[in-house]
């Protein structure tokens, strides 16, 4: 068998979206996967219906990614989401925007998109390598631990689509950031993205709440308001508006060891109208009964107010209403990185090219998320994890014809000096 031109580590959708690019270009591609299959993060994320992209207008939606937005957008530019959408028609599984403007597959499922993806790679030639274990480099071959013992492969260019570290039973478990750093590539820690944090809830409200959702809410941390969703947990909280802010928390538990957040219960009523409908409330009417009927808090919002306030509420409405509108939280600490649902952190834009290659190991690309950028969940991810792929093969297309150029200009010369014809 012959030896590939490319060798892509890792079978998620960066390293499958640079697979399509780079044999559709004529060049021989063998994907290299630690796991038993290709694509297994891709089909979790499936189960809550593949959220693919969002419809939002590009410039909001390249805001996303701040603050390393500069750096996605020339590759979410070259492949937006419109493209991403087409590209998913094409392979039979057409999309549709839902009421928040996500996107997702009229299938509702990432399986029938992957089983097609996997065909179209196959029949263009793509060969996939699979329970072979990135471990370094041997030489300038990349080097792997398989079943069979270790092995080296020669390639003309190697793309790292390695993952992050969150639910690495599914294959991204983060072991490369060793291998990276020892070869003199800068990489920030990796940390918990789109996660849970840590609350020290009273047994009694974990107890009773843990798995109740807070809809409809809003969530202000330092100038930052994000309306959404969020579900108590028995370790603390999590949810779309806490995974909207997550950046944000962890910098402020960074910087002074907790994080304050303020929960708006009512985010749809100005603070002087829930006031008002607080005093309006039947005499001899007790506080719980007042908040449920009165500003429409349900159960565990009520006891959620207790838990900030140190279980005592206030019993002026302008006080009581002040409270439901910016409840203080403390958190005081990360959710585990193997159960978030992606992880921040990775090699550094600084040790990269416009190409995607490692300066420190040319011909040595990166794309997905291993790169030092997250965003909150909506369609975010998966666009960048395409995006960046593909840039990423692009990249390596032009510096394998750079090559080719000077190795062919640095014969003409040596022939020249020799006299002999080329």
């Amino acid at each position: 068998m012959s030896d590939p031109d490319i060798a892509i580590i890792g079978g998620g959708p960066a390293g499958l979206a640079a697979a399509e690019v780079l044999v559709g270009a004529g060049l021989a591609v063998t994907i290299y996967e630690r796991m038993p299959s290709l694509g297994r993060k891709f089909l979790m994320a499936g189960r809550g219906g593949l959220n693919l992209t969002h419809s939002e207008p590009l410039p909001a939606f390249q805001a996303r990614y701040h603050p390393a937005e500069a750096r996605l957008a020339g590759a979410v530019e070259a492949f937006p989401p419109d493209a991403l959408r087409a590209w998913c028609e094409a392979l039979g599984e057409p999309s549709f925007v839902g009421s928040s403007g996500r996107v997702f597959p009229k299938s509702f499922k990432a399986s029938p998109l992957l089983r097609a993806w996997l065909t179209r790679l196959d029949g263009l030639g793509v060969r996939v390598r699979t329970r072979h274990r990135f471990v370094g480099w041997d030489e300038e071959r990349p080097a792997f631990e398989t079943p069979a013992g270790r092995i080296s492969v020669p390639a003309r260019a190697t793309l790292l689509a390695l993952g992050g570290a969150s639910w690495s039973r599914l294959g991204s478990d983060g072991a490369w950031v060793p291998l990276l750093r020892e070869a003199g590539v800068p990489v920030s820690p990796l940390a918990p993205a789109n996660g849970g944090f840590a609350m020290a809830w009273s047994d009694f409200f974990r107890a009773r709440f843990a798995g109740a959702p807070l809809k409809r809410i809003a969530l202000t941390i330092g100038d930052t308001r994000v309306r959404g969703e969020a579900v108590v947990t028995g370790e603390g909280i999590e949810g779309g508006a806490i995974y909207a802010a997550s950046r944000l928390i962890r910098e402020a538990m960074a910087a002074r060891g907790e994080a304050v957040i303020a929960l708006d219960l009512r985010p749809d009523l100005t603070e002087a109208a829930l006031a008002g409908r607080l005093a309006a409330a039947r005499p001899g009417q007790s506080q719980a009964e007042t908040l449920r009927k009165q500003a429409g808090l349900s159960p565990v919002m009520v006891s959620l107010l207790r838990e900030s306030a140190g279980r005592t509420l206030p019993s002026a409405a302008p006080d009581l209403a002040a409270l439901i509108k910016a409840a203080p939280l403390r958190i005081n600490g990360t959710g585990s990185i193997e159960r978030a649902i992606s992880t921040a952190g990775g090699v550094a834009f600084a040790g990269l090219d416009a190409r995607f290659m490692l300066r420190a190991r040319p011909g040595t690309f990166v794309a997905g998320e291993m790169l030092d950028w997250e965003a909150p969940t909506g369609g975010y991810l998966l666009q960048a994890a395409f995006a960046t792929g593909r840039a990423a093969a692009e990249g390596m297309m032009a510096w394998l014809q750079a090559d080719a150029e000077q190795t062919s200009s640095d014969r003409r010369g040596a022939a020249a000096l020799s006299g002999t014809p080329v």
